[in-house]
């Protein structure tokens, strides 16, 4: 058998809860889950999983450029949709 080493990680209480819940599910635990994502890094050489942030989003990008479509071409616009901020 291989030679273990401890590892600490700091995750949010709430998150660690529910990762235990759910890998539980799975049967296994923490640890368990943990070297599961290290092997297929490894094996992969990179992040098992897509990594983004939602605001880049195809979706919302084309929501951004219709909304700036709309401020430009000043439709659609009401007080509670368009803030001026004053310049500085």
């Amino acid at each position: 058998m291989a030679k273990t080493i401890n590892v600490t990680i700091r995750l949010d209480k709430e998150v660690k809860e529910n990762a235990e819940k759910m890998f539980n599910d799975f049967g296994m635990n923490l640890s368990t889950a943990f070297n599961i994502f290290a092997r297929q890094a490894l094996r992969q050489g990179k992040i098992p999983f897509e990594i983004c942030d939602p605001f880049y989003s195809v979706k919302n990008q084309a929501e951004l450029k219709r909304r700036i479509d709309d401020v430009e071409e000043g439709k659609n616009l009401s007080v509670h949709e368009l803030i001026e901020v004053e310049d500085e």
